[in-house]
């Protein structure tokens, strides 16, 4: 293990936290969900009593801001700290463009069990969810008494045999690392195939009080629309709204890395090694961010970088950000036998159906 973090050779996880205060102001807009809106709970505080609580970031949602950190929106490839390490890339053909749209398993949300990513195709047409069986060695049997029904969302096919998930590891590896991160599910292709996530965030507001505000959306030309015989659904006239925002005493961003999980996945030392150092980066680029969560929800580090603080194991004292994007480099040069070959892997997504050959620009 490298020396940066071999403080952690026997940690079963490394636990981070960091206070975080709002940029502006001291209201913030916390994440909603249909039909519960904010939520809102009550918590131990520690000394027998409670302390209204409110979930700022879900877990879900961090692992897609954790996830947009290796990604440049301005080159539209992955950061340049990241170079080298594989993902999977499709350009987007048939109802959606003419390849010129692309997608990748560092934006989409299932990773590689996107149906952009599974139901695309190699250079050579190739499915690539056939490439994934094969490399996993799998075969496939039909289920008793199955029927070939369209639209129904019960799998037809099992895998058969003993699934094995340091092979999973492996495979993963070899097309995206990060999809070991942030955990990955290949039911496209079996519903064993899975890894819950080794890297799980969320942040969390103690001491709360809601803030309630309102406006009014302002029509200079039609207040009232009914004169011109339109209405407010329609977008017309002025329209009155409220807004719960939530002022706090604390909050805190906590991140978990299980170490036992990515070793368990029984990759090669400086795979391992490389998944640990790409989870302390993702923590680290994070909360040196804007991290601007909402339009009304803009957090910083409340005593700057000085404040993020390793809970476990006590006293690490975690790298920086700078220092991992080293040894992610370093890593990566290691890795490269295990990697996918090029590290990007292009696809083509037509709809399910293989590229359609492009015609030649001839006057």
């Amino acid at each position: 293990m490298p020396a940066l973090f071999s403080e952690l050779s026997a940690a079963p996880r490394v636990l981070v936290e960091a206070a975080l205060q709002p940029v502006a102001g001291s209201r913030i807009q916390p994440t909603g969900f249909p039909d519960l809106g904010p939520a809102v709970y009550d918590a131990p505080d520690g000394n027998g009593g409670i302390v209204a609580t409110l979930l700022v970031e879900s877990a879900q949602s961090m692992a897609n801001r954790l996830e947009a950190v290796c990604w440049d929106d301005a080159s539209d490839d992955i950061a340049t700290e990241l170079k080298g390490l594989p993902f999977v890339r499709v350009a987007l053909e048939g109802p959606l463009a003419e390849g010129e749209n692309t997608t990748s398993s560092l934006l989409e949300f299932h990773r590689l069990n996107s149906p952009y990513i599974m139901s695309g195709f190699t250079k050579d047409s190739t499915p690539f969810i056939d490439v994934m069986r094969q490399e996993l060695g799998l075969s496939t049997v039909a289920k008793e008494g199955a029927e070939a029904t369209e639209g129904d969302d019960d799998d037809r096919e099992d895998v058969a045999g003993v699934v094995n998930l340091r092979k999973l590891a492996a495979v993963c590896f070899k097309y995206d690392p990060n999809s070991l991160v942030h955990g990955v599910f290949l039911e496209k292709i079996a519903g064993r195939l899975r890894h819950p996530r080794a890297l799980s965030a969320f942040i969390e507001a103690t001491g709360v009080g809601r803030a309630d505000s309102g406006g009014v959306k302002f029509d200079r030309a039609l207040p009232k629309p009914k004169v011109a015989g339109v209405d407010a659904a329609g977008g017309y006239g002025n329209v009155p709204f409220h807004r719960t925002e939530f002022t706090a005493g604390a909050i805190t961003a906590y991140f978990s890395i299980d170490l036992a999980q990515l070793r368990g996945y029984g990759l090669k030392p400086e795979a391992t090694d490389l998944l640990v150092a790409l989870s302390l980066w993702k923590v680290r680029k994070f909360l040196e961010s804007n991290m601007r969560l909402r339009s009304a929800c803009e957090l910083e580090l409340k005593d700057g970088v000085g404040n993020i603080r390793a809970k476990r194991p006590k006293d690490y004292p975690l790298p920086s950000s700078s220092a991992l994007a080293e040894e992610i480099g370093t890593l990566i040069e290691k890795c490269k036998p295990h990697f996918a070959k090029p590290p990007v892997t292009e696809l083509t997504w037509n709809g399910g159906k293989p590229a359609k050959e492009k015609k030649s620009k001839t006057k």
